[in-house]
């Protein structure tokens, strides 16, 4: 895809509301001049110390260290990348798009798919309408109310009605232009046994599903009538709807999940409604498969912890498990919130009293490991020592991949009471699994880089490699608060930033970063190449942890004296290596007389 011209990210970073899209993840109070501050969103935290720049539209943490633009923001808590990011803002605040110059097959393949997302939006408007008018979608309205649903929310997730007739949206999308081929590529319509073409879904309630971007992919429709066939359909894999791909609710749910840090897992579309409804917007749905990685990927992306509230029958205990291993490798505890047998989250919380019974098993949700080894510990005959002795080879794998610790330790001794066994035989068996291969390691996320602060974990790809967190060295915090001072200060801190040169420096982004702020210090987040996600990244990081008031007389000459003394050090052990014993003592007298003068300088005026 072609790139956006630099007027259309100017004009979107223009319009966009920096506030508005932090408030939708952490709440934030004004603290003067522009400065907004709250919680973290990136990181658990008692203490507020995520600022946001209003004017700049840049954020920082001084507790993690991560930082950037709004752009950076949004990729960050929606997990999208910059073309994505640009465009969702570009939608919500009503930015007209260009691009520069793109190949025509491939501009051809963009419009067309751009012409499919209209169709599907138009095709979402009309079931709604009808939903809500029809005659004909009256018992549809009564089994919905019936389930506990209100206008208000149906209304809020879209859900309509596919009238029996054979080709009403077939024929309402031609007088509106679109041809029959767009709409079988869109899943809307397909060909019949004699040639001819017809509606895919007819009397049906239609459930609109959406992408992260909240725009129309595809549909689920639920039957009517016994004799229909499936009592669910979905819309047909298409270049527009990748099921594996899509959480339901999932662009409704995205800032209450950041918020809450945690996601609630259920099966079906009215399950998703009923518990948004009831305040539990954090919900989304799998719509009836198992758990992707795709999937796992955009909820890894948001939240640590996901609830899983799936029904307990055979296919949902084995989506549970199967959560299990596509979550393995990253940092996303899975626990289950355990529901009764025959009974669904819908239908939980429309019995009086059945929202808080239902908040109550999600509160008290177990590992999954532990709902894990009771499921199998269930299963098991107590009176067949070959059942026993299965239930005990099935559990160990379970008890294997558990870190050691006090949850390790509790299963192992239930599944030793439960089957009648002695603990040390247990234990023994969990070993010797360790040992075949049966731990599986959790590698930390990758770690953010640019940012002056220390670095924080964020969830890496399925074929990303383990990557530990950045700690940033003492050199490497000096420069980057130089930077920073500089940038607060920009009449002193130009001629410091002039005496430097790569000899001070730790790395080739801040040899960039320091040739940027010597050009543009005045106004250093403004003009960036937007594709240069990482200079991004740091200048943004730098303008916003850039505050006159901490910066005291002499601080940006003590930070310069501080990375002098790290570039003597470096050259002082080249001439160690080298044998040049006259170079080596010359360096360590001015490498003295250095250190003299800062810890006169710290006296003077203690470091910021």
């Amino acid at each position: 895809m072609a790139k956006f011209t630099p007027d259309t990210i100017d004009r979107v970073r223009a319009a966009a509301d920096m506030v508005e899209i932090v408030s939708a993840h952490t709440d934030l109070k004004r603290a003067g001049g522009g400065r907004y501050m709250g919680l973290c969103p990136f990181h658990e935290e008692r203490s507020p110390s995520f600022s946001v720049n209003a004017t700049e539209k840049l954020y920082h943490c001084f507790g993690c260290g991560v930082g950037g633009d709004l752009f950076e923001f949004v990729m960050s808590t929606g997990n999208l990348d910059f073309p994505d990011a640009v465009e969702m803002l570009a939608d919500r605040y009503g930015v007209e798009i260009t691009r520069e110059q793109e190949d025509p097959k491939a501009e051809k393949r963009r419009q067309e798919r751009v012409r499919l997302t209209e169709l599907m939006e138009r095709a979402g408007a009309f079931f709604a309408n009808f939903f809500q008018t029809a005659d004909e979608a009256s018992k549809a309205r009564q089994y919905l109310a019936g389930r506990g649903l209100g206008e208000e929310i149906l209304k809020e997730f879209g859900v309509g009605y596919a009238p029996s007739a054979w080709d009403t949206l077939l024929v309402r999308s031609q007088q509106a232009g679109f041809k029959v081929g767009e709409l079988e590529r869109a899943g809307l319509a397909q060909k019949g046994r004699n040639g001819g073409f017809y509606d895919r879904f007819r009397e049906r309630i239609t459930f609109p599903i959406r992408d992260s971007r909240g725009r129309a992919v595809g549909f689920g429709a639920r039957a009517m009538r016994d004799e229909q066939g499936a009592k669910y359909i979905n819309t047909a894999e298409n270049e527009l709807f990748h099921k594996s791909e899509i959480l339901y609710g999932i662009d409704r749910a995205r800032a209450a999940m950041a918020r809450a840090d945690r996601a609630i897992l259920v099966e079906g579309y009215t399950d998703v409604i009923a518990l948004h409804q009831e305040g539990l917007a954090e919900s989304v749905g799998i719509m009836g498969t198992a758990l992707t990685e795709q999937q796992v990927a955009q909820l890894s992306a948001v939240v640590n912890t996901v609830i899983l509230a799936l029904d307990a029958d055979a296919a949902g205990q084995k989506a549970m498990l199967r959560a299990q291993e596509v979550a393995a490798g990253r940092q996303l505890q899975i626990l289950v919130a355990a529901m009764p047998d025959g009974i669904d989250p819908a239908e939980m919380v429309i019995e009086e009293g059945g929202a808080d019974r239902f908040r109550a098993l999600v509160e008290s949700a177990v590992d999954l490991a532990e709902f894990q080894v009771d499921l199998i510990l269930a299963g098991v005959d107590l009176d067949s020592p070959r059942d026993r002795d299965r239930g005990l080879a099935e559990a160990s794998p379970v008890l294997a991949k558990l870190p050691p610790g006090a949850t390790r330790q509790e299963l192992t001794r239930r599944v030793g009471e439960r089957l009648q066994i002695d603990s040390s035989v247990v234990i023994s068996r969990v070993e010797s699994e360790e040992q075949s291969g049966g731990q599986t390691s959790q590698p930390a996320r990758e770690a953010v880089a640019g940012s002056p602060g220390p670095a924080v974990p964020v969830s890496a790809g399925p074929d990303a490699s383990p990557a530990p967190p950045t700690v940033l060295s003492r050199r490497e915090r000096s420069e980057r608060w130089l930077l920073a001072m500089c940038v607060a200060k920009p009449d002193e801190g130009r001629q410091w930033l002039e005496k430097l040169d790569t000899r001070h420096l730790s790395s080739p982004l801040i040899e960039r970063t320091v040739a940027w702020l010597k050009e543009h210090l005045d106004d250093p987040a403004s003009g960036l190449d937007p594709q240069d996600r990482e200079l991004q990244k740091m200048i943004a990081a730098l303008v916003a942890r850039a505050d006159p008031d901490l910066v005291g007389t002499g601080s940006i000459r003590r930070n310069y004296m501080e990375l002098e003394l790290a570039a003597l050090e470096d050259e002082i052990s080249e001439a160690a290596k080298a044998g040049d014993a006259a170079r080596r003592a010359e360096l360590q007298r001015h490498r003295s007389e250095l250190v003299e003068r800062l810890r006169k300088a710290a006296i003077d005026e203690p470091a910021a």
